[in-house]
């Protein structure tokens, strides 16, 4: 089973569509993220992550909904 998870596209460098990279935040968390298969993706969108690769953008109320199932699946129960 894979899993991506959602964070949100801070700052983005390079011009060259399969070089792109960008710093995403996970709920405080921040990693380099190599933007390749979203070379749509800006500052502000939220991104499906998985092994480092940014692989769909998604809206926001779909990533706090990610986020709350993730959550609610780390507790065992009820998300926020």
């Amino acid at each position: 089973m894979c899993l991506a998870v959602p964070g949100r596209v801070e700052s983005v460098e390079g011009s060259d569509p399969l070089e792109r990279r960008g710093s995403v935040d996970f709920g405080g968390v921040r990693r380099e993220v190599q933007l390749a298969f979203v070379p749509e993706a800006e500052r502000g969108d939220w991104v499906l992550v998985h092994v480092g690769f940014a692989i769909a953008r998604i809206d926001e109320d779909e990533a706090e909904r990610m986020l709350d199932e993730l959550e609610r699946m780390e507790t065992g129960g009820d998300a926020r």
